[in-house]
């Protein structure tokens, strides 16, 4: 994924048929990070901690199912992906982008906390199991995607892999 014009509020970006392909199946994953896992306080006694508990889940519930109704849009959206010889150009704007941000953040997240929370970096190896291998798949998948976003609204150049 290459940045091919940026500005203050619109990004566009090309896209190789691989990557979108990608992109769509990390999307798709949403939400991995379980809801269990966001707790208001982890060491501190809170008052009415149980009633603040449930009222933290149910807005998690009632975002994570409007980003899911978000991804479920842009992956319909004909006019978002437009073909080219080379792949496919796509274009977002820096609110969408903040929110991509915010889904793949939650995959990569989601299937490092399914990994076990590992320390360090994460690979491949033989006799891994199809489970397993996945999750450190989808979490790369997921950082690659939110590099390019990020360096796109930062204006960082990209780190070249030649």
């Amino acid at each position: 994924m290459k940045l091919l014009r940026g500005g203050k509020q619109k990004f566009q970006f090309a896209i190789k048929s691989e990557e979108k392909e990608l992109l769509f199946h990390v999307l798709q994953l949403y939400p991995l990070v379980p809801a269990a896992h966001h707790r208001l306080s982890r060491d501190r006694q809170i008052p009415d901690s149980k009633e603040n508990q449930e009222l933290l889940e149910e807005s998690l519930l009632a975002q994570r199912q409007e980003n899911r109704r978000q991804v479920g849009a842009l992956l319909k959206e004909p006019e978002r992906f437009s073909e080219t010889q080379a792949g496919w150009r796509v274009s977002f704007s820096r609110a969408e982008i903040e929110w991509l941000l915010q889904v793949l953040n939650d995959v990569r997240i989601g299937s490092w906390l399914a990994l076990g929370s590992p320390a360090g970096q994460v690979k491949i190896q033989p006799g891994m199991s199809k489970p397993t291998a996945r999750h450190v798949l989808v979490m790369d998948v997921a950082a690659f995607f939110e590099m390019c976003l990020l360096q796109a609204v930062s204006g960082t150049p990209p780190v070249r892999h030649d």
